[in-house]
C-alpha cells in the first residue's frame, strides 16, 4: 500500500475518505472525500493542510503563517493550536465532495464559510469552554 507521500509524489493529487471530527462541519468522518494537491510555495492563513504528525496524517486549517517557517493550525472542531513545520507539510485541500456535490476551495460560499467559521471562533470556545465547566461543577455536585 501506498503512503500518501507517495502518491502525491506520483499523481501530485490525493482523494480519500475524511477520517475523525476535528474538521466536523465542514468535513464528515467516512462521508466526504477531499481533494489533496502539492503546495505551490507556502500555505496561507485559511488553507486547510495535510500534515504528517508522527505516523499520522492530520487534516487541519491554517489559522496563522509564521514568520520561521511554521504554521499556526486547528481543526474546526478542535480548540487547541498546534505548529507545524513547513517540513511536515504534504499538501493542501482544493476541492472536497459532499453527496455527490463538489465544492472548491476558490468557491465564494466556501470562502465566505471559512471567514464567518473562523470569526466565531471565540465564541465557539467561551461556549466548549462553559459547557465544560458546567459538567464539572454538575458532577462534584452530585458526589456530595
Amino acid at each position: 500500500m501506498s503512503t500518501f507521500e507517495e502518491i502525491l509524489e506520483k499523481d501530485g493529487k490525493l482523494v480519500y475518505k475524511t477520517k475523525g471530527v476535528s474538521m466536523n462541519p465542514m468535513l464528515y468522518q467516512n462521508r466526504d472525500l477531499v481533494v489533496i494537491e502539492v503546495p505551490e510555495g507556502r500555505l496561507k492563513k485559511y488553507d486547510v493542510a495535510l500534515y504528517r504528525r508522527g505516523r499520522s496524517y492530520v487534516l487541519h486549517r491554517v489559522i496563522g503563517v509564521n514568520e520561521n517557517g511554521t504554521y499556526s493550525i486547528r481543526g474546526d472542531n478542535t480548540y487547541s493550536i498546534e505548529t507545524v513545520p513547513d517540513s511536515a507539510v504534504l499538501g493542501v485541500l482544493t476541492s472536497f465532495v459532499r453527496n455527490g456535490q463538489q465544492f472548491q476551495v476558490t468557491d465564494r460560499g466556501y470562502q465566505r464559510y471559512v471567514k464567518i467559521w473562523c470569526a466565531l471562533y471565540p465564541l465557539r470556545s467561551f461556549y466548549v469552554h462553559m459547557k465544560w465547566r458546567a459538567r464539572s461543577v454538575a458532577k462534584k455536585i452530585l458526589r456530595r
